[in-house]
């Protein structure tokens, strides 16, 4: 069997072509099932976030990397020459390593972010509950999990703010305390919005509401964070009802000022109002801040939180990568150990068969031997056979390199034809079995 992981991310692709490769759209358990009825893999797991769209695998050849990266294409209904340039393909060792940097947070936007573990284990679970993995997805994931623990338990990745956005809820929880119960609008629908809207979501806020000039657009972005949209008509009511806003518009003028708080603030009976703005240019008027509790935080009052956690951060990396090296090496130790002992076994069961088959030959030549000699003819050619393997197997044992481990193991069956004993030996298992 062969790890692979196919997929695209923010790395590889635009956030339009993310958006249209989205497995969640229509449901994971839907994407798991027609890859399924390819037949491409015996094990899958679908991992799909807003910044990824990934299909692990342990597969039975390498043309199954092509089958599934041609299936993201197919399965979204775009052209696969748009989809092929985006695509990565990792292989073995490449797609542990891959799926633990994922699991640990060092390969998302914001490097440490915490909620990418959880969405890692919601892809596994969802998969397992299908009965979609088996032995080597199973171990693969587990391991993955381990490696984000480790990463949080045994460094300092995950301290601290390094996005705006999440420095701004970091802010809203320090002034405000928990989150939970609260009013959330977000004025814009884009990558800004969308993060800061995911960062909310896992702070479980009672409402979070979406408003944008295009209402298809709050929309869509309202249904990937649980939320509702309101027409940009109805944002004085939105505002009157919030208790946390966060604008991220993208708009070349302010689209709140000054009269238009100080307008939604005199239903909130002195409830007071937390804006964060991190759009560029600002989306609030600075005068905004200079009214009764009113509590205005701009793009530059959250950078200085940024550029300090990100240089606490980097000194944490190098421990973060080590951890996931270490469990790389585990784990392609475990799968190398699957495909070389039954190699090993079956060789060992080879060289035992042409013993005895010798001994059976020359049964007639010693049969004359009395009985402590022929226990030494057949001690003594047990051990020839186990000098003549101790080497190769020792060998086999201590090979690194997974492609090595693989060659080997192919050149032996074929040498000594040990897919047919494996064949022979597994039709007489089945014989018995029917027979019984």
């Amino acid at each position: 069997m062969k790890l692979v992981a196919v997929g695209v991310s923010h790395r590889t692709a635009p956030v339009e072509l993310r958006e249209c490769v989205d497995f969640a759209r229509e449901g994971v358990d839907a994407a798991l099932a027609a890859i399924a009825r390819r037949g491409a893999a015996r094990e899958v797991v679908v991992l799909s976030t807003c910044n990824r769209a990934e299909i692990y695998a342990a597969a039975e050849n390498d043309a199954a990397a092509d089958t599934f990266g041609r299936f993201i294409s197919e399965y979204h209904k775009l052209p696969h020459e748009t989809v092929a340039p985006h695509l990565f393909v990792r292989r073995g060792a490449e797609a542990a390593t891959h799926l633990f940097r994922v699991a640990a947070g060092l390969d998302s936007l914001v490097v440490g972010e915490p909620q990418i573990l959880g969405q890692v284990k919601e892809a596994f679970a969802t998969a397992s509950a299908l009965k979609h993995t088996g032995a080597i997805t199973n171990r693969l994931f587990t391991s993955a999990f381990t490696v984000g623990k480790r990463v949080r338990s045994e460094t300092g990745l995950g301290e601290g703010a390094v996005s705006v956005s999440f420095a701004a809820i970091s802010l809203a929880r320090k002034i405000l305390g928990d989150l939970k119960g609260l009013d959330v609008l977000i004025l814009g629908a884009g990558e800004m919005a969308k993060l800061t809207g995911v960062h909310l979501q896992a702070q479980h806020v009672k409402q979070l509401t979406i408003a944008s000039r295009t209402l298809a657009t709050a929309e869509a972005l309202a249904r990937r964070l649980n939320g509702r949209a309101v027409p940009w008509s109805s944002l004085g009511d939105a505002l009157s009802a919030a208790d946390i806003v966060v604008t991220a518009t993208g708009a070349t003028e302010p689209v709140l000022t000054r009269a238009r708080v100080e307008e939604a603030m005199r239903p909130r009976r002195n409830r007071a109002l937390f804006v964060i703005d991190i759009a560029v240019p600002r989306d609030v008027d600075a005068a905004v801040g200079d009214l009764d509790q009113v509590f205005l935080y701009n793009i530059d009052d959250l950078q200085s939180i940024v550029q300090e956690n990100l240089a606490r951060r980097a000194a944490e990396l190098q421990r973060a990568e080590q951890i996931v090296r270490e469990e790389v090496e585990r784990f392609i130790a475990w799968v190398q150990s699957r495909e070389i002992i039954p190699t090993v076994i079956a060789l060992r069961q080879r060289f035992e068969a042409i013993r005895q088959a010798e001994l059976q030959r020359l049964e007639s030549k010693l049969s004359g031997l009395p009985p402590e000699a022929r226990a030494r003819v057949d001690e003594i050619t047990h051990l020839i056979v186990e000098k003549l393997l101790l080497t190769p197997t020792e060998q086999l044992k201590a090979v690194n390199d997974e492609a090595m481990v693989v060659a080997y193991a192919d050149a032996l069956n074929r040498l000594f034809s040990l897919a047919d004993d494996k064949s022979k030996s597994d039709g007489t298992q089945q014989q018995q079995k029917v027979s019984s």
